[in-house]
C-alpha cells in the first residue's frame, strides 16, 4: 500500500481491545446489548468487544505509558461570580476541558478542532477561560482526566457512556462511505453488490486492530478479502486523514469512516469526494452506525450539567455553524434511549 498506517486485515473479533475514541467504545457497548438480545454466545462477544467498564477496571492496574502533559489554556475570558463556578467544584473563571492533544478534526493541542471551538464558545458564555488537561483517548483517559479532577468536561461523549453524566446531545453523526466522485460508485449501503469487487478501507481501534462496526458488518457479509485497515493510534507517520487520502489517491476504492473525520478531510481533499451516510443501524449485525454526542461531566456534577445544558440551548445555531464549517455530516438528534 505504500502507507505505514494501512495493512490488509481480517475482520473477525479482536482479542485484546484498546480504545481510540469514546464513540467507538460506546458503539461496541451498544453492540454487546444487541448481541445479548439476539442470544449470541457470550464467550464470543467477550472475546472481541471492547467494553469500557472492563477497560476502565484493567486500566487501574495498567498505567498508560505516555505521561500526562501539563494543561494549556485557550479561549475567551470574562468575569462571573465565583460562587457560580465554585458550586461545581471547579476553579473560578475556568472552563477545564479534558481532551486528546492529537485527535483532529475534533481537537488538538493547537486548538484547531471543532470541539476546541465549541469549548471556547461555551466558556465565553459562562464568563470563563478555557484550560485543557491533555491525555490520549486510550485506556486510562477518564481516570487520568475527569476522574482525577484535572478537568471538568469531556466533549464528544456518545450518549449512553456510563462513566460520565451526559448533557443534552449537541450533535448527531454516523459512519459514512467515502468514494471518489469520478468513480460514480454511489454506495449507500453495505448491501450494495459492487462492494464485493472493491478494496474497502476501515479504521481500526488501537495497535491490536480491533474492528469498528462497519468492519464487523463487512466481515459478516463475507467481504473481508478486500479490507484494508488504517490505525487510529496516530503518530508522525500515521495521521487521521490517511484513510481519506488513500481514497483520493486511488489506493482504496471506498472508505467506511466516522462521519466527522470523513467530512473534514474530504473537504480538504484535492480530489472531489462523495460521502454517503450509512443507515443508523446495520441490517445484518444490528450494530449501530449513528450516535448522539454529548458533553460528559462527573456523575456528581449535576449543577454543571444543568449549566451546560442551558448554554447548549443558547448556542444551538452557533454550534451547528461550527460543525458545518468543519464539514461534519450531521443527522437529526434523536431522543435519549430510556433506561
Amino acid at each position: 500500500m505504500g502507507n505505514s498506517a494501512s495493512r490488509r486485515v481480517g475482520v473477525g473479533l479482536g482479542r485484546r481491545p484498546a480504545v481510540r475514541t469514546a464513540v467507538w467504545t460506546a458503539t461496541v457497548r451498544v453492540a454487546l446489548r444487541v448481541a445479548l438480545r439476539i442470544a449470541l454466545p457470550v464467550a464470543v462477544i467477550m472475546a472481541g468487544a471492547p467494553i469500557m467498564a472492563a477497560i476502565w477496571a484493567s486500566s487501574l492496574a495498567a498505567q498508560q505509558a505516555t505521561p500526562p502533559q501539563p494543561p494549556a489554556s485557550g479561549g475567551a475570558a470574562a468575569t462571573t461570580p465565583a460562587s457560580e463556578t465554585l458550586q461545581h467544584g471547579r476553579p473560578p473563571h475556568t472552563f477545564r476541558v479534558c481532551a486528546d492533544p492529537d485527535n483532529m478534526p475534533a481537537a488538538n493541542d493547537k486548538l484547531e478542532g471543532f470541539d476546541n471551538k465549541i469549548a471556547a464558545l461555551l466558556a465565553k458564555d459562562l464568563g470563563d477561560t478555557v484550560a485543557y488537561s491533555w491525555w490520549p483517548t486510550r485506556r486510562g483517559f477518564v481516570r487520568n482526566t475527569l476522574a482525577s479532577s484535572n478537568c471538568d468536561v469531556i466533549l464528544g461523549v456518545p450518549e449512553g457512556y456510563d462513566l460520565v453524566l451526559p448533557t443534552k446531545a449537541y450533535y448527531r453523526s454516523g459512519y459514512v462511505a467515502v468514494t471518489r466522485r469520478d468513480r460514480h460508485l454511489k454506495i449507500t449501503s453495505l448491501d450494495d453488490s459492487v462492494l464485493k469487487t472493491l478494496s474497502i478501507g476501515v479504521t481500526q481501534i488501537g495497535d491490536n486492530y480491533t474492528n469498528t462496526p462497519p468492519a464487523q458488518a463487512v466481515g459478516a457479509r463475507g467481504m473481508s478479502k478486500g479490507v484494508i485497515g488504517f490505525t487510529s493510534f496516530y503518530s508522525a507517520a500515521d495521521r487521521p486523514g490517511d484513510i481519506i487520502d488513500a481514497v483520493g489517491k486511488g489506493k482504496i476504492d471506498v472508505a467506511l469512516v466516522w462521519g466527522p473525520l470523513a467530512g473534514y478531510f474530504a473537504k480538504h481533499s484535492s480530489v472531489p469526494l462523495d460521502l454517503a451516510m450509512l443507515p443508523d443501524t446495520d441490517r445484518v449485525t444490528g450494530l449501530p452506525f449513528a450516535f448522539n454526542l454529548t458533553l460528559g461531566v462527573r456523575r456528581a456534577d449535576r449543577g454543571l450539567r444543568d449549566t451546560l445544558n442551558a448554554a447548549l440551548d443558547r448556542h444551538r445555531a452557533d454550534i451547528d455553524g461550527i460543525l458545518r464549517d468543519y464539514g461534519v455530516p450531521v443527522l437529526p438528534i434523536t431522543e435519549p434511549a430510556a433506561h
